[in-house]
């Protein structure tokens, strides 16, 4: 079994456009756990769609730091430099037959040999 297949442990994709992120918990040799931060963006090039992907890792003595810091990034885009802005707009389920989209980033075309992606 490859170490990409053995130490994901969950895997949570937000499709953006023609971007998508994936934030995937993984372990380590001693079982312990980190979070992975993937974007990946989608652009044509020489008639076909290329995929460039940039990755970043939270250690778990960090992560509360790492979300303190990002929630009040986020608070003050939206309350001192955009407050009219409706962020809301935004904000939606995609939908599949009527029902929520249950995606399995290891069956997912972006994540998987189904694209030019290619994964560490």
């Amino acid at each position: 079994m490859e170490r990409e297949d053995r130490d994901k442990i969950y895997s949570k994709r937000v499709r953006a456009g023609k971007r998508t992120y994936f934030f995937d918990v993984r372990s380590t040799r001693s079982s312990d756990y980190y979070l992975t931060i993937t974007e990946s963006r989608r652009f044509q090039k020489d008639g076909g769609f290329v995929f460039e992907k940039s990755k970043m890792f939270v250690y778990k003595e960090d992560f509360n730091k790492f979300l303190e810091a990002l929630q009040e990034t986020v608070d003050h885009i939206k309350s001192e430099l955009m407050p009219d802005y409706d962020f809301d707009q935004f904000k939606h389920d995609e939908l599949v037959g009527g029902h929520n989209e249950v995606i399995d980033a290891d069956n997912d075309d972006y994540a998987s040999g189904g694209s030019d992606l290619k994964w560490d």
